[in-house]
């Protein structure tokens, strides 16, 4: 298997990341986002929508999309499980990998994407007052997963999964996107603090 990769972008971390957990060994194909080589003509034939990660399977089978990744890995390596052990189990962890990805991690993203300026060539058009506008929705999420997680040592539960891949992915890319977690939420801190611990974290 390869995965094409991207570096420090937050989406090809989230699987390397799920496969470091899975402690499954692929090939790393590397794109420079930078230089754009993701809307290059030998890119698009892999991935027509020009992102990453793109894993392209023995067969010659590419699979797009961060999350239709790690279900194929969570199907042919599944232990140990991070999309849940039994139905209602994976029903909570899709609803908690979804709240963090559309409430927290996409905020995240669009502040970065429309206000640094790193991103002028890759966001057309940046829009500065969207990426201003979503700081105080990420505070929200922040405040709502604290109170969360005052109750749980983890995003869905009593195990790890792929919804604190993502939360922890989203809060260290809150770092460039100059976005600070304020120190009175100490459960999330708590949180944080755990699962940056775990080796998958330098994935």
């Amino acid at each position: 298997m390869k995965l094409y990769d991207g570096g420090r972008a937050p989406n090809p971390r989230r699987v390397r990341v799920f496969l470091a957990e899975k402690g499954v060994d692929v090939t790393l194909v590397p794109v420079d986002l930078g230089a754009l080589e993701h809307k290059s003509e030998s890119f698009t034939q892999l991935n027509p929508y020009q992102q990453l990660p793109v894993m392209e399977l023995d067969d010659g089978t590419r699979i797009s999309e961060t999350v239709a990744i790690c279900r194929y890995i969570e199907e042919t390596h599944p232990e140990p499980p991070l999309f849940g052990v039994n139905a209602v189990d994976r029903a909570l962890v899709e609803m908690w990998q979804r709240r963090v990805e559309i409430g927290l991690f996409l905020r995240v993203a669009a502040v970065f994407r429309h206000q640094h300026p790193a991103m002028k060539d890759m966001e057309v058009p940046q829009v500065p007052d969207w990426g201003e506008a979503n700081r105080p929705k990420v505070q929200e999420q922040f405040r709502f997963l604290n109170d969360e997680l005052a109750t749980r040592p983890f995003i869905a539960g009593e195990r790890f999964t792929i919804a604190d891949i993502t939360c922890m992915i989203a809060l260290d890319f809150c770092k460039p996107a100059k976005i600070d977690i304020p120190e009175e939420l100490s459960h999330l801190h708590r949180w944080y603090d755990n699962v940056r611990a775990r080796p998958s974290a330098a994935a």
